[in-house]
């Protein structure tokens, strides 16, 4: 590889990076219900500020994490056709980039710390405890869930409800429907970003001893799985609505129907994603990012509109 390539190939990997970044914005978008909460804004709106720190802390550092321990185990080889990674590349080594995913965890839990302190300690603690570990089990210890299969429902769990309910809860000391909504919403999406990674990844994962949900159900499942899942994100916004025809208070509001705006730009991804192999899966993974960012940002125009336009 030339270094003009190797340049390129980095350049690709800190855009995706930022990709992956835009996940962490995951815990403003749902404080969108809680925009037009102005009452004892004070303290509440302080403790909501560290919710993205303590999110994208875990974000990168679980990212770096999963880098630094691929490489300790083996599994990236220069047969990976993804995206270089530090290790990889030679740039750093693999003890170096798990040094700065324990900084990144570090610096989640000290915003974790925080909230705690400006809300509820005890709940507060236990799940930013769960996170962490969690966040340090994907890839590492003597038994990785993401060679289990169970990435998917972590990321779901993590990156989705918990991102999503618990920045509603820190902001106004409840969890509103509209957050459990929005929640399932953004998890599916954020899951989609995985399956779309590590249907890239069977072969090398696959060789590697690393049994992810793709290498386990076949590459034509898990490119299944990933359209479904991103259909199912925006199935999840009109169920919500009509959910909201019945009970206002079960349902999601008819503003939310905002987040629909941004189907189009799922129609790519998902018809690449059907035929796609190697590198040509990379820009599946980054336009399945931007599909998460652009629904979690319509979904919060529409909850603040509802707060601000509809009342």
């Amino acid at each position: 590889m030339t270094r003009d390539e190797l340049s390129r190939r980095i350049t690709e990997t800190a855009l995706l990076r930022g990709e992956f970044t835009l996940r962490s914005g995951r815990a403003t978008f749902s404080g969108a219900r809680t925009l037009s909460v102005t009452t004892d804004a004070g303290g509440r709106a302080v403790a909501a500020g560290f919710a993205p720190s303590g999110t994208g802390g875990l974000q990168i550092g679980v990212n770096l994490a999963n880098d630094a321990f691929d490489e300790m185990k083996g599994v990236d080889t220069h047969e990976r056709v993804g995206p270089p990674r530090l290790t990889q590349t030679g740039a750093a080594s693999a003890r170096a980039v798990l040094m700065a995913a324990l900084f990144s965890i570090a610096v989640a839990g000290f915003a974790g710390l925080a909230l705690a302190l400006a809300t509820s300690p005890m709940l507060i603690l236990v799940v930013g405890a769960l996170a962490i570990v969690a966040a340090l089990l994907y890839s590492g210890g003597p038994r990785p869930y993401a060679g289990l299969g169970l990435g998917e429902v972590m990321v779901f769990v993590f990156f989705g409800l918990v991102a999503t309910c618990g920045t509603s809860y820190v902001m106004v000391e409840t969890v509103p429907a509209a957050s459990w909504w929005c929640g399932v919403v953004m998890g599916l999406l954020a899951v989609a970003i995985l399956e779309a990674n590590n249907i890239r990844d069977i072969a090398t994962d696959s060789s590697g001893g690393k049994r992810t949900l793709a290498v386990r159900i076949g590459d034509h499942a898990a490119r299944n799985l990933y359209a479904a899942l991103v259909v199912a994100s925006f199935a999840t916004i009109v169920i919500g609505f009509l959910v909201y025809l019945v009970s206002h208070q079960a349902g999601l509001t008819p503003w939310a129907l905002f987040g629909l705006a941004s189907w189009f730009l799922a129609l790519q991804p998902i018809e690449a994603s059907r035929s796609a192999t190697g590198r040509d899966l990379i820009p599946v993974l980054v336009g399945t990012a931007k599909v998460h960012a652009a629904t979690g940002a319509l979904l919060a125009l529409g909850l603040a509109l509802e707060h601000t336009v509809a009342r």
